[in-house]
């Protein structure tokens, strides 16, 4: 029996739930999230960024990401991996983001 497939659109749904506990914004909407792959078996693996290397949240938000993600019905297995290249800049943020923050 096959399972029923997981589509991009359902992480991004997940992940604009998982927000930087010191910025008001999602880490999609953010830039955080650079990749999001799902394979046959509905294993995901993404990579992530952090706004910089020595973030608060950079042991629990990659954390945060994984759990949401695996919440969602027929997910296999989770990978999140965090990576720095490119590093992260506020330009990476959607407009919506740059909106809230007051950077337009």
């Amino acid at each position: 029996m096959s399972k029923n497939p997981i589509f991009r659109d359902d992480v991004v749904k997940v992940l604009k739930t998982v927000y930087d506990p010191e910025i008001p914004v999602d880490v999609y909407e953010l830039g955080l999230i650079y990749d999001i792959s799902i394979d046959e078996e509905n294993n995901i693996k993404i990579a992530m960024t952090l706004t910089t290397p020595n973030c608060p949240a950079a042991q629990s938000l990659p954390m945060q990401v994984k759990e949401r993600v695996q919440q969602i019905s027929g997910v296999g297995d989770v990978q999140v991996d965090v990576v720095w290249d490119p590093p992260w800049h506020p330009s990476m943020m959607s407009e919506v983001a740059k909106l809230q923050l007051g950077y337009m």
